[in-house]
């Protein structure tokens, strides 16, 4: 199966050797943990490759393809992306060139299309083991808009994607042990590094693609690595340059064959700081293509992925911080709790041995309260159980799925639409367990409340998408959704999601109501007056600040 071809089909069985493998052909067009995209393919065990690499670890089911020699490869591009901002960009909607052919990566799923995945071919020309010194691309003539456009993605460190045989570019460092996934639009140098009155943007208009490979027995070649190194140069064309003549019949004077692209402060490509408004400013793109033999053994061609850089400490240093902030407040719950029931236990005791009645005190007080219906906001919280049922079923079904490797999570695309898939499904769930609370709490209108439970908590998320959807819409992001999408989640809600939920809770309805293990008091005992730190205005913001925080660290660094 050529590498280059991405289709999605769900896993089953395949029996090729004596133990069991999985043929993973899988559609893949987001961006995975930053950019690790996968070759469909099928699990060919004469490889040799060792269960311990980290190829077969996060990656079971996998094959190297085999290239020729003169095999004309497409180098992919996806989002460009920024760990500084949530709104990221597709690759030709940067002032870069446009690839004259008409490849087209496959259309993707429905979780795919909602991360706004935009994987396309790119702009470069490569040939297997045919290197090439500064080729030129394209040369465009940048307005005011783009100009300014540029240096907003360099001051928000955006970063380009490209992938190769399933490879994410990286960039690497061997001397300081780092490897960060694609290359950065630009750079911005301080004045002692320039020389000038202030600091300035530069743009990386040129990339040096050195490709790995290693020789099989065959005659054939894999690809093992897939690096880039930028360069900053501002490029002189010697003559003018010719519309109507093919980009690579120009020359130029600043790189050729002998004379490489490096980066010099002196030939640095500056985007002018006060760009005129009437002026454009002309930017030559070019690129090498570097052909290297390698050791690496293509079952290894992963493990540089796992290096990472020094800045993924603080991702560990959070994951510690959250677990002993739940590890101190489990525990100080847990002794507070067990004290309490200690201490109360052993007064019971001591009662039950006089002989005179002795009046009940402790969490005894309210036993016969605690199964009491609510007197207000009754459909409230049958809709939330019901929600949260919903929400749990799609959850331990996702995971349950994920452990028994039918999902892969690297795989984000085709995860997010299986938890969608899922979480559709499971509204049965979530009407069967409100209207079964709904019952217990004396309901009579068991319709409304599971209109409720079908339109509540999806409705809410319904509008927060729209409202973020158009707001991306304006700013030009790639995760804007088109309307066909948008159109496509509405059907699922309506026509799937809202009948189930009805379906739930006709049969939840029908069954008995819930029985209490005590019975309930006549009257309800009164509360005495609080604490001011025990209301509800201050209670609930302090006991979710932890947990909140601890979520929120982890999903910034998740997605």
């Amino acid at each position: 199966i050529d590498g280059s071809l991405y289709s999605f089909f769900p896993f089953f069985p395949l029996q090729l050797t004596p133990k069991l493998l999985y043929l993973q052909i899988m559609l893949n067009p987001s961006l995975v943990t930053r950019g690790l995209v996968l070759a469909a393919s099928y699990t060919a065990v004469r490889h040799g490759a060792s269960a311990e690499t980290a190829a077969e670890v996060l990656f079971p089911g996998f094959a190297p393809v085999n290239y020729e020699k003169g095999k004309s490869l497409s180098v992919f591009v996806d989002l460009v992306e920024s760990t500084k901002t949530q709104v990221p960009y597709e690759y030709f909607a940067l002032p870069h060139c446009r690839k004259e052919t008409k490849d087209k990566f496959p259309r993707g799923s429905l979780g795919s299309k909602l991360q706004g995945s935009a994987v396309k071919a790119g702009p470069f020309q490569l040939k297997v083991l045919e290197n090439s010194s500064c080729r030129i691309m394209c040369m465009r003539s940048l307005k005011f808009k783009d100009q300014n456009f540029l240096r907003k993605l360099i001051k928000n460190q955006y970063r380009v994607h490209l992938f190769l045989d399933g490879l994410p570019i990286m960039m690497k460092s061997e001397d300081y042990e780092y490897a960060v996934r694609g290359y950065p639009i630009g750079f911005i140098a301080p004045p002692d590094f320039t020389g000038l009155a202030t600091e300035e943007y530069f743009l990386y208009n040129h990339i040096r693609i050195i490709i790995s490979y290693n020789k099989i027995a065959n005659g054939s070649y894999h690809i093992v690595s897939f690096n880039v190194f930028p360069v900053s140069l501002d490029h002189k064309i010697d003559g003018e340059w010719k519309k109507d003549s093919a980009p690579h019949s120009h020359t130029l004077n600043t790189c050729n064959d002998k004379v490489p692209a490096v980066n010099d402060p002196k030939t640095f490509l500056m985007i002018p700081s006060k760009p005129d408004k009437e002026k454009l400013f002309d930017v030559v793109y070019t690129h090498d293509i570097v052909w290297q033999e390698s050791d690496t053994e293509w079952a290894q061609r992963w493990d540089i992925y796992m290096v990472g850089n020094p800045e993924d400490e603080i991702h560990y240093f959070a994951i510690v911080n959250s677990l002993m902030i739940v590890l101190f407040l489990t525990a100080a719950v847990g002794m507070i709790v067990l004290r309490t029931l200690k201490r109360d236990i052993s007064a019971y005791n001591e009662m039950q041995a006089l002989e005179e009645p002795q009046e009940e005190g402790g969490w005894k007080l309210v036993h016969g309260d605690v199964f009491r219906p609510p007197k207000r906001l009754k459909t409230i919280l049958a809709v939330a159980v019901g929600t949260g049922a919903q929400i749990g079923t799609a959850f331990f079904a996702t995971m349950l799925l994920a452990t028994t490797k039918y999902l892969n999570p690297l795989l984000k695309g085709r995860f997010l639409t299986t938890i969608l898939m899922i979480y559709v499904l499971s509204g049965s769930v979530s009407g069967y367990c409100s209207s079964r609370l709904y019952k217990f709490f004396n309901g009579k209108n068991w319709k409304r409340n599971t209109l409720y439970t079908a339109c509540a908590f999806p409705g809410l998320l319904v509008v927060m998408f729209l409202f973020l959807n158009t707001f991306l819409g304006f700013v030009g992001a790639a995760t804007h959704v088109s309307v066909l999408t948008v159109i496509a989640l509405f059907l699922l809600w309506v026509c799937v999601s809202t009948p189930l939920v009805f379906i739930g809770s006709y049969f939840g309805y029908r069954r008995e109501k819930i029985e209490t293990p005590v019975k309930t008091n006549q009257i309800a005992r009164f509360v005495p007056e609080q604490a001011w730190f025990t209301k509800t205005a201050f209670s609930v913001p302090l006991g979710g600040m932890l947990p909140f925080g601890s979520v929120c660290i982890e999903m910034f660094f998740i997605m």
